[in-house]
């Protein structure tokens, strides 16, 4: 019994080392593809921000709280319209004193003009008109008075009367005359016009800042970012929102440093958001980038793109999907990325001869997601074996798959 058990084993052992030797005789399963011509397009995906092509940003230029918000994220405005109005009473309050020190100022030159007060003015010239008509009279009586006295026709003591007469008369219109003057105002003219000039120079500076209280929209377009409620406190400078044209826009399309090369003026570009599934954006290429910059982890060239949005379904500030076609070739002789192998410091692929692989150098073009582009070292129809485990060698016998 123990003779049959040996033997059995033994005849196990020599029937496994058979199956053995004719499987490296036939060789492993190895999968090929074939050598094929296809269009490839090469494609570069990554990311972008979306901006309007046309926009302007609206920022306060005075400073207070806001009492009348006028618009909302998305509407629509017209160059000239208001968007917000800020509370800026103390200035009425000082449009107002210099309204009064104007109109102040314009009284006392109407004053110089008419050389006093209206009232006090007509009581003194009409005394002294009274005053130097009755001088004239008093000058000419004496006149007739002197000659008498030279004829003895009149007594000295009535000249010397009527010559006293002229004397009080002269000091009278003389006393009038400096009344006259006390009437003007304070100052002089000088003085008066140079407080009307700074009035007037107060009340403009005072309806600037009355106008610039009134925010306006710079431009007709859509609001976006709006950065601003009711109730907030502004600066000068300090930003209110931006207003752009949305039916076109331009995306900032992030490119890795090593992949600028393969990116121009005019590619095709197709947008998508995932906020919008199925539905995408075309337009193209429009400026390269001037330097390279740091977004977090990344260097990137910003590529600006150019965009229709007639629709307005994509909205200024998104965040969206960016695949820009490189490279388009037509019939191109091509096989997958997965067959490509590293060797020696080389590129090539391992090519179905026979039961065997034989390692080929390649010379590769353009490669889309899938496929590359081969312009030598291949043929159409050869057959180019898919990664194995463990990896294949030069000469290696094989079975296809």
């Amino acid at each position: 019994m123990r003779k049959l058990a040996t033997f059995l084993l033994v005849v196990v052992v020599v029937a496994a080392a058979m199956f053995m030797y004719g499987r490296r005789d036939v060789g492993r399963e190895v999968r090929f593809m074939r050598v094929e011509r296809q269009r490839l397009v090469s494609r570069l995906t990554t990311n972008g921000k979306v901006l309007p092509a046309e926009f302007t940003a609206v920022r306060s230029e005075a400073e207070g709280r806001v009492v009348r918000l006028r618009v909302k994220e998305g509407s629509r405005v017209r160059r000239g319209e208001v968007v917000a109005e800020v509370d800026v009473s103390a200035v009425r309050g000082e449009l107002a004193s210099a309204e009064a020190r104007k109109a102040q100022a314009r009284a006392d030159l109407e004053v110089y003009e008419r050389g006093g007060a209206a009232e006090a003015l007509a009581e003194i010239d009409n005394g002294l008109w009274q005053a130097r008509l009755d001088l004239e009279i008093a000058r000419r009586e004496a006149g007739v008075t002197a000659r008498l006295v030279e004829k003895n026709a009149a007594t000295k003591q009535e000249l010397t009367a009527q010559q006293d007469r002229v004397k009080q008369l002269e000091a009278q219109i003389a006393g009038l005359e400096k009344k006259r003057g006390s009437l003007l105002p304070t100052g002089g003219r000088e003085a008066a016009e140079a407080r009307l000039k700074e009035a007037e120079a107060g009340i403009t500076l005072a309806e600037l800042r009355l106008e610039k209280a009134v925010i306006r929209s710079p431009q007709d377009g859509v609001i976006y970012n709006l950065a601003i409620r009711n109730g907030a406190f502004l600066r000068p400078g300090d930003l209110v929102g931006e207003v752009g044209q949305l039916n076109r826009l331009k995306v900032t399309v992030y490119v890795d440093e090593p992949e600028l090369g393969r990116v121009s003026v005019g590619m095709a570009v197709a947008i998508s958001w995932d906020a919008a599934p199925g539905e995408s954006w075309k337009g193209e290429v429009e400026m390269m980038p001037a330097q390279i910059v740091a977004i977090g982890t990344r260097q990137v060239g910003e590529v600006r793109c150019g965009i229709e949005n007639r629709d307005g379904r994509l909205p200024a500030g998104a965040n969206v999907n960016v695949e820009i076609v490189a490279e388009v070739v037509e019939n191109a002789l091509s096989i997958p990325k997965e067959a490509l192998r590293r060797e020696g410091g080389k590129t090539g692929v391992f090519v179905r001869s026979g039961d065997q692989v034989r390692w080929r150098e390649v010379e590769l073009g353009t490669s889309s997601l899938t496929h590359v582009e081969v312009k030598n070292g291949l043929q159409e129809g050869e057959a180019v074996a898919l990664p194995a485990e463990p990896p294949l060698a030069d000469g290696e016998k094989i079975r296809a798959g």
